[in-house]
């Protein structure tokens, strides 16, 4: 695999955030990835998101699998934590570095495959255990490492690049992720920055799982015209569940919009999310509506993108598990482990 740095030259006049960092210093390596592809949008998404949230990029870990969505992590935040993991197990290894040390910011970035198939049961867990992590899935439908295969979440309707027709179902990520108690799902389109941004930053602010499905079009496998993950199906079939906008809890902002347009939505940390309904009768917190309406839209060929599910009252792993409020890795030693005495006492409670 190839690496290329940026060059460190910068304008000497670029804006800077609340730490005194420009956007050039949430930046990693150069991408290897085809030009045109759908996930270095995301990447840029990403970096604006760190970058206007103002977060220490020595407070944040970055995980991921196996894939072309995998390698993205080289591309942001060059200062931060980071683990590639084997394909599939991005999910397991971010819970033991959570249980850890829960005062890291937690951005997994995984892809349809690694999330869809070999990684299935590890993203189904992770959303159970309820663990903190901004769950980033780049999703083309296909498989662009080993040549264009369908992925599972790749439309029965869709064909591949050389016209032949996927025979499968596919498997919808962000549906999945409500139904098994996923408190923030989204999804959004990989060339839609004005929405992914605010999408990002709500997720990283939420106290809890949080899945972003992010329709990233393979350039050089399905981008085809009979793709359904193609910029132009996405383009023409996508169907905006509302307009978002970040408001951090240290900003006091005031917004007058008329009655039945917006909803404010809190959120654990005391930030909020704004929503901009298209729809007054949609409700991102009832869960059998929003199920109902992914369905229906689904059937009629349409991609939902936006804040599609926020449910404000569940709680996170270390919430539910009771676990030690100082990082297991600044516990000290005598402490985290027991001396032989007091192993023999706790045995005798069991005799």
């Amino acid at each position: 695999m190839t690496f290329i740095k940026k060059p460190i030259f910068r304008h000497p006049s670029l804006p800077k955030n609340d730490l005194g960092l420009t956007y050039r210093d949430y930046e990693g390596l150069v991408s290897t990835l085809c030009a045109g592809c759908g996930h270095d949008s995301i990447t840029s998404s990403v970096i604006q998101a760190c970058y206007d949230m103002s977060l220490p990029a020595h407070k944040i870990a970055k995980l991921s699998g196996i894939g072309c969505s995998s390698k993205t992590t080289n591309y942001f935040l060059n200062q931060s934590h980071g683990f590639n993991t084997v394909h599939g197990r991005m999910p397991s290894v971010a819970t033991g570095a959570n249980l850890a040390n829960r005062d890291l910011i937690y951005i997994g970035v995984s892809g349809d495959g690694d999330t869809a198939s070999i990684g299935l049961g590890q993203y189904c867990h992770a959303i159970r255990r309820q663990l903190n992590l901004t769950y980033i899935v780049e999703n083309n439908g296909t498989y662009g490492l080993t040549k264009g295969q369908f992925s599972a979440t790749n439309d029965k309707n869709s064909k591949n690049k050389k016209g032949n027709d996927n025979p499968f179902g596919a498997i919808d990520l962000a549906l999945m992720a409500i139904e098994l108690g996923a408190g923030f799902v989204a999804r959004s389109f990989s060339g839609d920055k004005e929405q992914l941004v605010p999408l990002i930053k709500t997720a990283i602010a939420y106290n809890g799982f949080s899945l972003i499905d992010v329709i990233s079009p393979c350039v050089t496998f399905n981008n085809h015209q009979y793709s359904t993950k193609s910029y132009d199906y996405i383009r023409e079939h996508n169907a905006t569940m509302g307009e978002l906008d970040f408001i951090p809890e240290k900003d006091s902002i005031e917004i007058n919009y008329k009655e039945g347009e917006n909803i404010d939505i809190s959120l654990h940390d005391g930030t909020n999310i704004n929503l901009h309904k298209l729809d007054a009768s949609y409700d991102p917190r009832n869960q059998n509506d929003v199920v109902n309406k992914l369905r229906k839209y689904r059937g009629e060929g349409k991609v939902v993108t936006g804040l599609l599910y926020l449910n404000e009252e569940v709680s996170e792993m270390h919430k539910v598990l009771n676990t030690s409020k100082t990082p297991l890795n600044e516990i000290p030693l005598d402490t985290l482990c027991p001396s032989h005495d007091e192993l023999n006492s706790i045995n005798k409670n069991f005799t």
